[in-house]
């Protein structure tokens, strides 16, 4: 869909709340959504999943040291040693 497109819709009363059907065309993914008003608009927003890589890159770094530990491997245990 090109970008500017507009269609008509219909406002309906859903108990308390106002609501619009989204037409297929502006479809959004996923079930959850951020809405905000600016001015007379109402912009829906999808809410994106972020992945792992995506969290651990919005990290700032660690501004500290971490301590140093021996990295010896613990000697076997078990039933037959």
């Amino acid at each position: 869909m090109a970008a500017g497109s507009a269609r008509e819709v219909r406002l309906f009363r859903n108990n308390r709340n106002q609501a619009v059907r989204i037409p297929v065309e502006f479809e959004l993914p996923g079930d959850r959504a951020i809405i905000r008003k600016e001015g007379d608009r109402l912009i829906i927003e999808p809410i994106r999943k972020s992945s792992l890589l995506e969290l651990l890159a919005s990290w700032e770094p660690l501004d500290e040291d971490l301590p140093e530990f021996d990295d010896t491997p613990a000697p076997p245990e078990g039933p037959f040693d």
